[in-house]
């Protein structure tokens, strides 16, 4: 999506949790962090992280002179990637999910589709 904005004119910056797969999809430029999915900017209320973040892609939106700017930021996770990752967790799976889960034939044909 960011290649498509990018036609429009307006330059963008990705914030991901997977930098390697950004720059293959040939995002303009990546800002990479080891954080746990669905918290690109950081934990909820830690501002002084977001803000990291944040000045860090403002920082590579004005100053990449190239296609392809990576910069990965160095910013340890407070939590162990255990608990960060059963904390993103919903307590209970979407329905999409469930019907998977219970429908063995789903999962085994791979199908896209629930019926």
């Amino acid at each position: 999506m960011a290649r498509w904005i990018e036609k429009t004119g307006i330059p963008t910056v990705v914030v991901t949790m997977m930098p390697a797969l950004a720059m293959a999809q040939l995002a303009p430029r990546v800002v990479g962090v080891e954080f746990p999915f669905g918290h690109p900017f950081g934990m909820p209320n830690d501002r002084k992280t977001q803000r990291r973040v944040l000045e860090t892609a403002l920082t590579v939106l004005a100053g990449a002179t190239s296609f392809a700017t990576r910069i990965d930021l160095d910013i340890e996770w407070p939590q162990p990637r255990g608990e960060a990752f059963k904390a993103g967790r919903p307590q209970e799976p979407s329905p999409i999910v469930r019907e998977m889960l219970s429908n063995s034939d789903l999962l085994r044909r791979g199908a896209t589709t629930v019926e």
